[in-house]
């Protein structure tokens, strides 16, 4: 088979190393693709992931069997719709179920109207509506949400009036994060230990992944400011059997239902970002996509085949799948340039070791090929270093040793990965 995923970071390495484990594989092509994903799959880097006439075309011409579309960009801008009509099958929701990601008015109004547990909210298209109501004696921190994709970045927690009011600005009249800037949504701060719960559905069945951790915060101690994700752990220790059951009970089959209802149904993988707030597992907010960096901690950790499951998927026979795991634990650690997620420098010259224990993956996110084939840095978040191991503090020192063993000038990483969920086991 010759398959085709679209994107180019951690997460669609983290995919095609998995894809690449089915024996009918022939070929992947990653549209564009990085420095590192190279090594592993056929790079296009002169298309990219919202090219979406050239990826059609492109798949026409190699004869492609299967895609697989991982990022939000291209979901939310029909690239599986085109795909299909193409002939194409694929792996991914179409645009009008990535909506539930999109568009954070559209799931939050979701939730609402079909009583998914989430945090209370007000939306507002008008800034000085928005201002009035933050100035109204609302309780600080709060949630201030761009409605549209924003990279990751489109979500703010203001600790005081002040704040907010400019975050206001900054989302609505600097139009920081684009058109996305729009409409926003404000929302109550929860608390409670977060959980991300990636799902397999086929739009009826769901298949729930492990559970991971993700920490989003720069520095240490979960300070500074939202990144795409400096690292992950899975499984999540706070999401227990009984948890598992309530979500699948509340959350999960729920969603699916109202899609189905408002004539989206969802095929694909579904992203739950939970919090296990004192009254209960509560959403506080939807992908339509893979996680990144949850996917390079998940995907380890998967005995059943990952092509097998995604055409599952496509042919809405997922019921009939059992999706097995393996036992034992898996820790990224992300290696970023210094200074992300602000300015940063690119162009330097990693060095990785030869030979790399059997339990250690690095999968490749900012990075490229240089003319004479030496990797060089080009992006925030350049490599993610994985261990799996039996038990989370084993795979904790293995990543760490594997990622003080990779060189780049100005290299940063977060010291205090998975240490929660590691208090948390031992009771402490």
């Amino acid at each position: 088979m010759n398959l085709l995923v679209v994107g180019g970071g951690g997460r669609e390495h983290a995919i095609i190393k998995k894809l690449r484990e089915n024996p009918s594989v022939k070929t992947i092509y990653a549209l564009p693709g990085n420095g590192g994903i190279a090594a592993d799959a056929v790079c296009v880097p002169e298309i990219g992931a919202k090219d979406i006439d050239k990826i059609v075309d492109f798949a026409r011409a190699r004869r492609v069997d299967f895609a697989v579309v991982a990022p939000d960009d291209p979901l939310a801008l029909g690239c599986v719709d085109r795909l299909h009509e193409a002939g194409i099958p694929c792996f991914g929701p179409d645009a009008r179920a990535a909506c539930i990601e999109a568009s954070k008015v559209f799931s939050k109004n979701l939730m609402k109207k079909y009583g998914i547990p989430t945090a209370e909210y007000a939306v507002f298209d008008d800034p000085s509506k928005a201002l009035a109501h933050l100035q109204s004696g609302v309780s600080f921190p709060i949630v201030i949400k761009a409605d549209g994709l924003a990279l990751g970045k489109g979500v703010l927690i203001p600790q005081t009036l002040r704040e907010a009011e400019a975050a206001v600005k900054t989302i609505m009249e600097d139009r920081a994060f684009g058109d996305s800037g729009r409409e926003i949504v404000i929302e109550e701060f929860l608390t409670g230990p977060e959980v991300s719960v990636l799902a397999f559905t086929d739009g009826t069945a769901i298949r729930p992944m492990v559970s991971s951790m993700d920490h989003k915060r720069a520095g240490d101690g979960d300070t500074g400011l939202n990144t795409g994700g400096m690292g992950t752990v899975a499984p999540n220790p706070y999401y227990t059997p009984e948890i598992a059951a309530e979500c699948m009970e509340k959350i999960f089959l729920p969603t699916l239902a109202a899609m189905r209802t408002e004539g989206r149904p969802f095929k694909g993988c579904l992203y739950f970002g939970l919090m296990l707030t004192p009254a209960g597992p509560k959403v506080i907010e939807y992908n339509c996509r893979f996680g990144d960096p949850e996917t390079q901690v998940v995907l380890p950790l998967l005995k059943t085949d990952l092509l097998t499951i995604m055409e599952a998927v496509e042919n809405e026979t997922l019921g009939s799948l059992e999706v097995e795991w393996r036992d034992g634990a898996a820790a990224c650690v992300i290696l970023a340039s210094g200074g992300y997620p602000e300015h940063y420098e690119k162009g330097k010259a990693i060095t990785v070791p030869e030979s790399l224990p059997e339990n250690i993956t690095i999968y490749h996110a900012g990075d490229r090929r240089t003319e004479d084939g030496a990797l060089s840095t080009c992006g925030g978040r350049v490599l993610g270093v994985t261990a799996v191991a039996p038990t989370l503090r084993g795979a904790l020192a293995d990543a760490y040793a594997a990622a003080g063993s990779v060189e780049f000038e100005g290299k940063y990483l977060r010291t205090d990965i998975g240490r929660r969920a590691l208090c948390a086991l031992e009771g402490r």
